[in-house]
């Protein structure tokens, strides 16, 4: 660096010493929130959070060491590497989102994608560290300890900031595509602008205007990609639903997709998973619900999940019902079900019944806060303990999260029954009717679960697919279920609601007899919360 612009730099270094710590400080934020995006993205394309969180995290610290080799070779022109690395890093990061979405969506495959993305914004991060000591150290020789502490403060701390900025602010104010977007622009400016700006004698005229050129470059095009972000969104939900998507939202929770015309079919998409197909949802609803109310009292009804008002339509068909409590964590689910017209007419306008109250919360939580008496436990409203808890929740199977099969879950729930109370969850399907063993290793590891809760269990299945004729599959798919009481509960139908469709009494006492015959000797361990037990 010429003598004159080290002068400079030495006349105010307090100053020049804070500009470059503040770059590590957003850089780091930043970074933080680009990894952040990788795991929920990868959580909503993909299902299970952990693995998904394992490989980003594995993937982007490996990488990050990888960054910080490679930067040793960029050391003798540490601000023109870093804006490099900046601005290389702001549109990699910025644009991961759309990317991975649109590999998802018109490739069918983001897992490849994911790990080659992850990888390179790791390596980008990785090389900033060096390149910023190299900074500090150009601006004032101090001894290398203190300089790498306050660096890495300046760093640790711009971390924490980015990742409570993500849940809190960037997630539900703009979502995964934008929260990028706007990433990629403040990392931009942050990190190559600011440096830059600093030490703008590094580089050669001409190679400083390509620079700075290069920056706003990376601007534009982060602008552009957040003005067409939309058009690309409903393209790739065209490729993905078809030319009928009537509502699409992305919650804090989960993508929601309703297509179809107003008079049917309905097809309701959540994270890309089909879970309603208005011509035969029926057949999980009734299988859900039914055999759940027939025997013993039916007044109190705890519905867990459920939110598309489907179950809960078959539920108020009971006339002994007084009460009944439904708790999703997704608060716009239920909404859609309100206010769609199609949707509200399918699932009967249950969730307007005066006798349903609706509650926005994770059911894990709901329960624990239930059993210690919270504010929203059975004490709240005096509508508890209930005479029936039904589990409308996918299993692992399906792609459900294990949290809500878990041992602590059924004892939970079985905690809130009241004498005589029922339990019925879902408990995945069958490739075919035949159920062999291997296909019925997930049922009996639930079953597991609700036996370690105390309970007795008994298996039914309904015939036919609850998706069937939205999608090609299997003609003969069961759907699987467990009913769980003190005692053993009995298989049939109450006579105060009318015949379903998908049940009769022989064909449930059928399908269990089957089951039963199938039952493993020495049943899977129960799934808990920290692994199979």
């Amino acid at each position: 660096m010429p003598a004159r612009r080290r002068s400079r730099l030495r006349s105010r270094p307090r100053l020049a010493r804070l500009t470059v710590l503040l770059a590590a400080f957003v850089c780091a934020a930043c970074g933080l929130v680009y990894e952040l995006e990788l795991v929920a993205l990868g959580d909503y394309l993909l299902g299970d959070a952990v693995t998904q969180t394992s490989v980003v995290l594995s993937v982007m610290v490996f990488a990050m060491g990888l960054g910080s080799l490679l930067a040793k070779r960029l050391t003798r022109r540490p601000a023109t590497a870093f804006a490099l690395v900046e601005c290389a890093l702001a549109l990699t990061g910025g644009l991961s989102v759309l990317a991975l979405y649109s590999c998802w969506a018109w490739l069918g495959r983001c897992q490849p994608a994911m790990v080659g993305l992850t990888c390179l914004i790791g390596i980008l991060i990785g090389a900033e560290i060096p390149l910023l000591m190299t900074l500090i150290q150009r601006i004032r020789r101090e001894d290398a300890g203190r300089a790498a502490a306050d660096l890495f403060a300046a760093d640790y701390v711009g971390a924490l900031i980015g990742g409570l900025a993500f849940p809190f602010l960037l997630l539900p104010a703009l979502g995964p595509g934008d929260g990028a977007l706007l990433t990629g622009a403040v990392n931009a400016v942050a990190g190559a602008a600011v440096v830059l700006w600093l030490f703008r004698e590094e580089p050669a005229p001409r190679i400083r205007r390509l620079l700075w050129g290069g920056c706003l470059l990376v601007l534009a095009v982060l602008a552009a990609a957040a003005a067409g972000s939309d058009a690309v969104e409903r393209a790739a939900r065209h490729a993905l639903y078809g030319d009928q998507v009537r509502y699409a939202t992305r919650s804090r929770h989960q993508e929601i997709v309703l297509t179809g015309p107003a008079e049917g079919p309905l097809r309701l998409y959540l994270d890309g998973r089909l879970a309603v197909c208005g011509p035969d949802e029926y057949r999980g609803s009734e299988g859900l619900v039914h055999p759940a109310m027939a025997d013993g009292p039916d007044a109190r009804v705890l519905l867990l999940g459920g939110g598309d008002g489907l179950a809960l339509r078959e539920v108020l068909r009971h006339r002994g019902v007084r009460s009944v409590r439904l708790v999703d964590a997704d608060a716009a689910l239920p909404r859609l079900a309100r206010t769609d017209p199609g949707l509200a007419a399918l699932g009967g306008h249950s969730l307007d019944d005066p006798r349903v109250r609706t509650t926005a919360a994770d059911p894990l939580a709901w329960l624990r806060d239930a059993n210690a008496g919270g504010s929203t436990g059975v004490s709240d409203g005096g509508d508890g303990p209930y005479d029936v808890v039904l589990a409308d929740l996918p299993a692992p199977a399906d792609g459900g999260p294990v949290t809500f099969h878990s041992q602590e879950f059924y004892g939970l729930a079985a905690r809130v029954l009241s004498p005589g109370g029922r339990i019925a969850v879902r408990a995945g399907s069958d490739p075919d009717e035949t159920g062999g063993p291997g296909d019925l290793d997930g049922l009996w590891q639930i079953e597991s679960g609700l036996r370690t809760a105390g309970l007795q269990t008994t298996p039914y299945a309904v015939p036919g697919s609850a998706t069937g004729s939205c999608r090609p599959g299997p003609p003969d798919t069961a759907q699987n279920f467990l009913l769980a009481a003190a005692t053993s509960p009995p298989l049939t139908l109450a006579p105060d609601a009318p015949a379903p469709r998908a049940l009769t009494p022989d064909t449930l006492r059928a399908s269990a007899a089957r089951l039963t015959a199938l039952r493993p000797t020495r049943p899977p361990a129960a799934l808990t919360l920290l692994g199979p037990r």
